[in-house]
């Protein structure tokens, strides 16, 4: 593999990762203000993590397509 098609792959994966622990901790932060507020997010919180989200699956699809994140991640919402 040529140098510089290593470093786009790496730079993919790295974007990929970065988007799967966005996602992730998206949700760490929703299920724990569930916790402490008994379920009460408010709904602007809802709404303004979901596009975070999306834009995260988006940056994901968009350099390593095909992966289950997208998958796993509606399976939250």
């Amino acid at each position: 593999m040529h140098a510089d098609e290593e470093l786009r792959q790496m730079l993919r994966d790295l974007l990929w990762l970065n988007s799967l622990i966005a996602t992730e901790l998206i949700q760490i932060t929703e299920n724990t203000s569930a916790i402490l507020r008994e379920g009460n997010i408010p709904e602007s919180c809802l709404t303004e993590h979901a596009h975070l989200r999306a834009v995260a699956l988006d940056i994901a699809d968009r350099y390593l397509p095909g992966t289950e994140l997208r998958k796993h991640v509606e399976k939250h919402g």
